[in-house]
Parts: C-alpha cells; sequence; structure tokens
C-alpha cells in the first residue's frame, strides 16, 4: 500500500555539500519507501555563504505544500527582514525539515528567528567521524526502526549551545572532543509549524545510510502530519 501523497519543496544551494547528489538521493528514498511524493527543488544562491532567494521574497512562497524541506547553507546571510520572511511563513503553519547545514545558516545574523525556528542554536561542529547515535525518544514514529547500535557514516557532529523550549532531541552523539552530548535529531515546535531537524548530512557518505535516509523519510512524513 502506498503513502498518500506528499507535495515537498525543497531549498538547497550555498557553501560545501554536494545538492545535487543530496536531493537525488531524497527522492529515490521515498520511492524506496513507497511514499508517493511531488518534489519542486529550488537550487538557488550560488555556491558561497551569501545570497538571497528571490523566491522567498514572495508572500506566497510557500503556498500548496506539505512540507518544506530546508538543506541550504548561506552562513553570512544577516538582513533581519528577509529571514523574517521565511520564519513567519513558517510560524503561520508551513511544516518543515531542517538538515544539517540550515542549522549554520544565517548563524552571523543577530536575530534568533531562525534558531526558534530550528529549534537548535548552532555556530560551529566537531571534526568528521562515526558518530555512535544513541535513541532517546524510542516511541516516537520518527524513531520506529531505528537500531539502538546506530553509528554514522563520515559525518560532522554539530554544537548545540541551546535546545529551545518547543523543541524535544530524538537522539544525540557525544563529542569526542570534550565528551558533550549533542541533539542530532529532534522535533520543534515553531508557532503553528510542526519541525524535523537532524544536524548530520554532510557527506554523500550520509546520504547512502539507509538508517539515516528511512529517519528523514519518517520525519518528513511526521512533519507533514502524513
Amino acid at each position: 500500500m502506498r503513502n498518500s501523497s506528499l507535495k515537498i519543496l525543497v531549498v538547497t544551494g550555498g557553501c560545501c555539500h554536494d545538492y545535487d547528489f543530496q536531493t537525488k538521493a531524497m527522492q529515490l528514498a521515498f520511492a524506496k519507501h513507497g511514499v508517493d511524493a511531488t518534489w519542486t527543488v529550488v537550487n538557488d544562491g550560488g555556491n558561497g555563504t551569501q545570497a538571497q532567494i528571490d523566491m522567498y521574497k514572495k508572500s506566497d512562497w510557500a503556498d500548496g505544500f506539505d512540507v518544506v524541506i530546508h538543506n541550504e547553507c548561506f552562513a553570512a546571510t544577516t538582513d533581519p527582514d528577509y529571514i523574517r520572511s521565511i520564519t513567519k511563513t513558517h510560524q503561520g503553519g508551513v511544516n518543515a525539515v531542517v538538515i544539517h547545514c540550515a542549522m549554520h545558516t544565517y548563524r552571523e545574523a543577530e536575530i534568533d528567528d531562525w534558531r526558534e525556528f530550528l529549534g537548535v542554536t548552532s555556530r560551529r561542529h566537531d571534526h568528521q567521524s562515526h558518530y555512535k547515535i544513541d535513541v532517546i525518544e524510542k516511541d516516537h514514529p520518527i524513531m520506529a526502526g531505528y537500531p539502538s547500535d546506530h553509528v554514522s557514516a563520515m559525518d560532522e557532529l554539530y554544537v548545540i549551545e541551546k535546545l529551545w523550549p518547543n523543541a524535544t532531541a530524538l537522539a544525540t552523539s557525544v563529542s569526542e572532543n570534550d565528551g558533550k552530548v549533542h541533539p542530532v535529531l529532534w522535533t520543534n515546535q515553531y508557532g503553528k509549524a510542526r519541525v524535523f531537524g537532524t544536524t548530520y548530512g554532510h557527506s554523500n557518505e550520509t546520504f547512502e545510510d539507509e538508517v539515516f535516509l528511512r529517519a528523514l523519510v519518517q520525519g518528513t512524513r511526521w512533519a507533514a502530519g502524513k
């Protein structure tokens, strides 16, 4: 039996990652798991750290989508009005998935709107390694089937300075540098929107990891209410 269709908007591009590969890997994973999805992909802004995507400047940019997957990486974009043109749409009820460098997008901005939307505050990451992932919310539907002994593909551990009050960590990993524990999978309630986030997603190897991809599919369905 196939699941109900999802209308997905992927916003991607910017610094540091193979976004075309990652987008294709997501699409293949949804198909593999029997999720009928209609995809709209916006890869805009170049491959630097500063850009403003024209789509966001339209008040109806997210109309008609069940969920928006943010996989963009623009750390040096700081304009408050531009950032709030994105967050206010989500606060009004547009559900979201946020992956890896979305956490460092707008990290140089003084306002906290984007960080509150994400559910976490992060400004740096530890080195790449294979990190053990400890599930702490075993009964959450996103974590269904997630193995207790899973180790990440080669990836970066993001240093989480703050887990926002409406966010709930689903799984954590431990820093190899200082032993601190950081959320790596979580959910967040931002206004009327449900948000699923993961800080893993740096390498192509991660987007070949069946456990990561299944959690991403389940997290997207959860965020979309499907």
